[in-house]
């Protein structure tokens, strides 16, 4: 009780919604929906005033319908083929939510229930540029997509190039290390030749085209670019235009 009460008097109060976000509990708008439905108890007392602070000490915990809410979330995984964009639809071309029907689902594995509950908030966690293929994102989890989309650079991104042009040590070392975009310093990335015109790179960031204004920077032509990997979670054998649900035993 005395180091609590010490805490308390040194400690400055933050926001409850901040605090649960920071936590994995839920996201920052998820945590004021429950808040204003009373479904967060701190240190086991209800709390449903929308900006009410908390200390970082505090036991914050759901009420089971708010637990109930966040198990029906669900993240989705698509290999998005070359013609489709990640988000909003743009003229002649189609979102790749649109492949997310019981049609399309991974023939691989056991067919699960497609709701239309699942769509509620359903929204890509990052993009994947129309020109690109492979492994896209979604989900109506705020953890996840605070996760994938954070500025932190926490989550690595696989992807295979292949390319047209000399691809030089050099040129390696400047894609690796030391190369910069609309003025400001990439972070390192693994770049490895795998062939005479293949590589792999893993990223840490995702700027708007990076790969390809990487590859541009240093005089090489991609001939096309596919994202295999983001995190623990790899595409692995889902075919193209085909998805399938984050399974439980996975995470990013």
């Amino acid at each position: 009780m005395l180091q609590k009460y010490l805490l308390t008097m040194t400690a400055e109060p933050v926001r409850l919604s901040k605090l649960m976000a920071q936590r994995g509990l839920c996201s920052r708008r998820e945590a004021d929906e429950y808040i204003e439905r009373g479904l967060v108890l701190v240190d086991g007392v209800p709390v449903n005033v929308l900006g009410s602070k908390v200390f970082e000490h505090q036991t914050i915990t759901l009420e089971t319908a708010a637990q109930q809410i966040q198990a029906e979330r669900v993240t989705i995984l698509v290999n998005k083929p070359v013609g489709y964009v990640s988000g909003q639809p743009e003229k002649g071309y189609s979102p790749a939510a649109m492949l997310i029907t019981p049609e399309n689902q991974d023939p691989n594995v056991a067919p699960q229930p497609l709701l239309r509950q699942h769509f509620d908030g359903l929204a890509p966690a990052g993009r994947l540029d129309i020109d690109s293929r492979g492994l896209l994102v979604f989900t109506n989890d705020g953890r996840v997509a605070k996760r994938l989309t954070s500025e932190q650079g926490e989550i690595e991104k696989e992807y295979m190039v292949r390319f047209r042009g000399e691809l030089r040590e050099e040129q390696l070392a400047l894609l690796r290390e030391g190369l910069s975009l609309d003025g400001k310093k990439l972070r390192p990335a693994k770049a490895e030749l795998i062939s005479d015109d293949r590589l792999r790179f893993e990223l840490h960031e995702g700027r708007h085209r990076q790969i390809r204004r990487m590859c541009d920077a240093v005089g090489l032509e991609i001939l096309s670019l596919m994202r295999v990997r983001i995190g623990n979670v790899r595409l692995s054998k889902l075919p193209e235009g085909c998805w399938r649900f984050l399974r439980p035993d996975e995470s990013f």
